[in-house]
């Protein structure tokens, strides 16, 4: 059995190197991600292990089948950016990590709205400038607020837990109910319910065609004037021309982002300079003191890291050894 891994970095390296000695399989890693120029590496392998915001291609997968490898893993959660009709047409099976750490996510999300609350940016500001006052940026306290959830997923619940440590009221919405939150009478009718009740937004949701852009100009108007909005789920959650309408208008009080609609090439990429990087409204977004923003690195803990790599080359091991595994995504 031999195993080509794309895309790997230094951190992940000393987890591949564990999990092969450990299983006695050949995994061949390369730093490079999965595209035009390095499918042809993975000719005589038996599996890939992939993981990258690029997009899959329907070229890059049909060479991928040419080369005899259809047994792909990918070492994260969302397969929105593999081309569906190539992975169908050229009988590919396909395995993510639904769940490599709920927590690593929900954790950040949650330290983020705390430092909006407490105006932290603004007195790590203020101090670095010698001006040690209290006035007039007063903080809130998130046990007075009620925080609505938009998705209950493995990291929505791993993040309702976690406000509901803080003592805030949690109210939630997604097309599938949770049995456990359903008896717990959490679940509001409707977004626009969620949206007129809450004082934090949180989104936990996939990106799908039915919730592109969910949070828009017409979202924000049903919300309560002062809202915080989190978005450590995916970029195309939110129009980023509305929030940055939403913000300079007062409805939003505050945002933190670990994703952006437009971060594919810009996210996890030294520019050199504040000025050099290549996108104005990400810009904006980075000058705001209320707004939060990081690069996609809400899993970025070595748990998750770890637990990427080799539930992703279990999963490429069982689809070799039986055509089938645990953690498959239908196409």
């Amino acid at each position: 059995m031999k195993i080509i891994a794309y895309g790997i970095r230094d951190d992940e390296r000393p987890y591949l190197d564990e999990w092969s000695e450990e299983q006695g399989i050949a995994v061949k890693a390369v730093g490079d991600l999965l595209d035009e120029t390095t499918v042809g590496l993975a000719k005589g392998y038996d599996g890939a292990v992939v993981y990258q915001q690029k997009p899959y291609t329907a070229a890059v997968l049909d060479q991928l089948a040419a080369n005899g490898v259809t047994n792909l893993s990918l070492r994260n959660v969302g397969v929105d950016n593999v081309d569906a009709n190539a992975v169908k047409r050229n009988g590919f099976k396909v395995t993510n990590v639904p769940a490599y750490s709920p927590a690593a996510i929900a954790e950040l999300t949650v330290t983020q709205l705390m430092r909006l609350l407490r105006r932290t940016p603004t007195f790590d500001r203020k101090q670095a400038q010698g001006d040690l006052t209290w006035a007039p940026d007063i903080a809130d306290e998130l046990n007075t607020m009620t925080v609505g959830i938009v998705a209950t997923g493995r990291i929505g619940r791993a993040a309702m837990q976690i406000y509901r440590g803080f003592g805030a009221k949690v109210i939630a919405y997604d097309v599938f109910h949770n049995p456990e939150l359903e008896k717990q009478g959490i679940y509001v009718d409707t977004l626009d319910d969620l949206y007129a009740q809450a004082d934090v937004i949180s989104l936990h949701a996939p990106a799908t065609k039915e919730n592109d852009k969910m949070l828009n100009d017409e979202a924000f108007s049903k919300m309560k004037d002062g809202v915080w909005i989190l978005n450590p789920a995916r970029g195309a959650l939110i129009d980023t021309d509305a929030l940055i309408r939403a913000l300079d208008s007062g409805k939003v009080a505050g945002a933190a982002l670990d994703v952006y609609e437009d971060e594919v090439g810009i996210f996890n990429t030294d520019f050199g300079s504040f000025d050099a990087i290549p996108d104005e409204r990400l810009k904006n977004l980075l000058k705001r003191e209320n707004v939060l923003v990081t690069p996609h690195v809400a899993f970025y803990t070595r748990t998750a890291v770890k637990n990427m790599v080799q539930f992703a080359l279990n999963n490429n091991k069982q689809l070799i050894e039986t055509g089938q595994a645990e953690n498959e995504v239908a196409f």
